[in-house]
């Protein structure tokens, strides 16, 4: 290691797992390490995770980071955390202690409790959140919560419980409970954030139920948030000094930093982002818009589609239905495939996301022959994905009125060669493919440094490198498959 050397460190909670990651002076990544978390599913098919086991993984990989490293904290300028969004916790502001399990953002069990609502109420919902009324989102998930957890009923009637999505978790555990804050990416997603006024909007959190005092103070995403040693894992205090939701992470990590800069994130499931510059635009096309970020006091907003299973699906392919060996197996298979086959798997199995939000759809495949097997299902898991994604960029390509350009994507499925090529082809545009996964972290940390003042903004965009994809499959064959892909989708609902 360097002597006297700065480094940042960026943490990365996400749906499978914690990643800690290690940056010099010159925002290149040297080391990292993760640690995995229990997938908690209830016979009713609800998707949990413990919040008090992340936070322990989150202590234990950047200790581990540093030990294998041989550096100290004296050695650190600072953290920047991404972390998984709409996944929402609750616990008792006094003891710290979560009255349940965390609501994963994949869980639809907050469907239960979105059926009460009027057509005036979901036009309202949306208006001033930029999000349809969807148990995707925290807001349907914390009155789920109120409303079958007694003891967070009884907490929240004595002004005592915290309602929040893991990076508010993750900053209270790290300063034992000083600390209870957001930034401004992940309070767009609660859909109790107005964006108009940006701040937490009274009425539409009475609509669920959710008391305001139980939310955490919203700062700007390059604020400095926290002091922490990690409960002692360190040998000093660090700064916290930028937090991000993970595809927002991805999305500075990829320098998409203008209006009309667009990437997609490859992760159990998928956030494509279109960054919108300074203003709230509504989607017509079955998007949400958001906040990028704020830095400095300033906005940015962005519209996004949000997909339940993309890399979901090839984990299902190969522990579910044992297709294949591991994830970079169904590359082969897919090649393998007859050419001619036409099937399609919906993977609706918690219903559909952006652009057509039907939570009740359900998932199939479709278009099978006697000569169908092994390959050609798990071509149609990976097709599905380029599919549903290339439903998004056309959404976003009618609300914007831009003809896109190139796609920026990151995540472990773009390590997939096949897929990368068919999501060019049914995209009809360059694909580009960084030399890092870590995307949303590097984000993270690439914006820590960036407001401690350890890296100069136009100086670390450099450290990517990319490799292109170009379409290449005639435009009558894309449009063939994708007509099939859409008359598949309308089959599940």
């Amino acid at each position: 290691m360097e002597v006297n050397m700065k480094y940042v460190i960026g943490i990365d909670q996400s749906t499978q797992g914690t990643k800690a990651l290690l940056f010099d002076g010159r925002a290149r990544l040297i080391a990292r390490t993760d640690k995995a978390h229990r997938q908690i599913i209830s016979p009713r098919g609800y998707i949990s995770h413990n919040p008090e086991e992340i936070y322990a993984n989150t202590v234990e990989a950047v200790r581990r980071l540093l030990k294998e490293q041989g550096i100290t904290a004296r050695s650190v300028a600072g953290i920047g955390i991404s972390n998984q969004r709409e996944t929402t916790a609750a616990w008792n502001r006094e003891t710290g202690k979560p009255v349940c399990d965390a609501v994963v953002w994949q869980c639809a069990r907050g469907a239960e409790v979105c059926g009460d609502y009027t057509e005036d109420q979901k036009r309202q919902i949306a208006d001033k959140t930029g999000i349809p009324l969807s148990p995707y989102f925290p807001a349907s998930k914390m009155k789920w919560i109120l409303e079958n957890c007694p003891e967070a009923k009884r907490l929240a009637g004595e002004g005592k419980l915290c309602l929040g999505t893991m990076d508010s978790w993750l900053l209270y555990c790290m300063t034992g409970g000083k600390v209870f804050q957001t930034d401004y990416s992940n309070a767009s997603r609660t859909q109790l954030f107005n964006l108009h006024t940006l701040s937490w909007d009274e009425e539409i959190c009475g609509m669920f139920g959710v008391p305001v005092e139980a939310l955490p103070q919203v700062c700007d995403s390059d604020a400095l948030f926290a002091e922490t040693n990690l409960g002692g894992a360190l040998d000093q205090s660090v700064p916290v000094h930028g937090v991000l939701g993970d595809s927002h992470g991805a999305l500075f990590g990829q320098g998409c930093h203008e209006k009309g800069g667009v990437k997609a994130t490859y992760g159990t499931g998928s956030s494509l982002m279109m960054n919108i510059g300074r203003s709230f635009q509504a989607s017509s096309h079955g998007l949400v818009t958001s906040l990028a970020w704020s830095m400095g006091g300033e906005v940015t907003y962005v519209l996004e589609g949000n997909l339940n299973y993309t890399g979901a699906v090839i984990t299902w392919l190969q522990e579910n239905l044992g297709l294949a060996g591991s994830p970079g197996e169904t590359e082969k298979l897919a090649l393998a495939a007859r050419k001619q086959d036409a099937v399609y798997l919906v993977p609706a199995f918690s219903g559909l996301g952006a652009p057509y939000w039907k939570s009740e759809a359900r998932a199939l495949i479709c278009g099978m022959d006697r000569n169908t097997g092994r390959n050609e299902i798990v071509r149609a898991g990976l097709d599905c994905i380029a599919y549903q994604v290339t439903d998004v960029l056309r959404a976003m390509e009618q609300d914007s009125g831009v003809k896109l350009g190139r796609l920026c994507v990151d995540g472990g499925p773009t390590r997939n060669r096949y897929l990368m090529q068919f999501q060019s082809d049914m995209a009809q545009l360059g694909v580009l493919v960084p030399d890092a996964e870590e995307l949303s972290g590097i984000g993270a940390a690439y914006l820590a440094g960036i407001s401690l003042g350890v890296y100069e903004k136009e100086q670390i965009f450099g450290n990517l490198h990319y490799e292109e994809y170009r379409p290449s499959m005639a435009a009558e064959e894309c449009t063939r498959r994708y007509n099939g892909w859409l008359e598949a989708v309308r089959r599940t609902v």
